[in-house]
């Protein structure tokens, strides 16, 4: 085996509760003037994080599946903990140390990143990678948790918009080692900082995010910015999968499986039409989850695998944009199986 080798040998997901239905929330729905946008038509079920549940829980068991197919000695020996928290339980810092302790885990490296955004697994990846070859460490963990669904999006002013019905909650972790079992390929980030600050909240009235008020917090969508974002997210990430596949020698029609952020049914299509690959080979669990935001690649990706829709030998690219579009990346596995 080459020592650089470094492969995403598992990935384990959690949902929290039951799943809630399209109907939960129309009985909310106010006059909204992008009701109508095809960014915000509604999945049929998303799920909910508890009322009590923090990051760290979710982390945790998502993680149980991991523990029992590689044993808690595999988690507690992690070198290097990468994490991302779509809304930190504290708005200081992220959930990295409380995860390490929760899971048992000394780390050498315990990185909570922000930017990723919906493409957080996929710069988590690139993260490990350069840190497992570089000499770091043997062993990497990348949690994700999607907490916002049943806390930013449910709150009872907020839930009245359009936008309220389409996020999910979720997490999952994703294994890396030094190994040869599942060879990362190939990997993109791309920074487009000039979009850095177009995704805002609105509270209304006005104010920082911190401050007093009455106003709840929910993201500042227009048609103007709407348009904007459509534009960059059909783009970029077709050109991130696009390098990958030129780099690995791969034509995107030959994916095996393209897994993708979720954010609704029309970057769906226009993904999977833009790289030519089959709507069997693009997993979608739009109607099943919502938009889990970050957590969408490791939890579609866990369950292509539980599944069969993914099997040893194939080609699995990953790929998502971040926010109003400040970030995207792609990352190739050929995947060995679960052993």
């Amino acid at each position: 085996m080459n020592q650089s080798t470094v492969s995403l040998i598992d990935v384990s997901s959690y949902l929290p509760g039951e799943p809630l239905g399209a109907d939960y929330y129309a009985q909310f729905a106010g006059s909204d003037d992008l009701a109508a946008n095809l960014m915000f038509r509604a999945p049929k079920f998303r799920h909910h994080v508890g009322p009590d549940e923090t990051a760290i829980d979710m982390v945790e068991r998502a993680a149980q599946g991991l523990i029992e197919r590689h044993g808690q000695d595999v988690i507690a020996n992690v070198d290097v903990l990468i994490t991302h928290t779509q809304a930190p339980d504290l708005p200081f810092y992220g959930a990295g140390g409380g995860i390490a302790h929760r899971l048992g885990m000394r780390p050498n490296w315990v990185l909570d990143l922000h930017n990723g955004g919906c493409a957080a697994f996929v710069l988590g990846l690139n993260v490990a990678r350069q840190l497992l070859a570089s000499g770091s460490g043997h062993t990497a963990l990348i949690a994700i948790a999607q907490n916002a669904a049943g806390q930013v999006f449910d709150q009872p002013g907020v839930r009245r918009k359009a936008q309220a019905a389409v996020p999910g909650d979720g997490a999952a972790v994703g294994l890396v080692t030094l190994s040869d079992q599942s060879p990362i390929l190939d990997i993109e980030c791309r920074t487009y900082g000039e979009y850095a600050g177009e995704m805002t909240l609105a509270p209304d009235p006005p104010r920082k995010w911190w401050a007093t008020g009455t106003g709840e917090l929910s993201i500042g969508f227009s048609e103007t910015n709407i348009t904007k974002v459509l534009a960059r997210g059909n783009r970029q990430v077709p050109e991130v999968a696009l390098a990958v596949c030129d780099r690995i020698g791969l034509s995107s029609k030959d994916i095996d499986l393209l897994v993708t952020n979720q954010p609704n049914r029309v970057f769906l299509r226009n993904w999977r039409e833009a790289l030519e690959v089959p709507r069997e080979c693009h997993r979608d669990t739009f109607d099943e989850c919502g938009n889990l935001f970050g957590a969408g690649i490791p939890i579609n990706l866990d369950h292509a695998i539980s599944d069969g829709q993914v099997k040893a030998g194939d080609v699995v690219m990953m790929a998502a944009f971040a926010h109003a579009g400040d970030f995207a990346g792609a990352a190739a596995v050929r995947w060995g199986g679960r052993s």
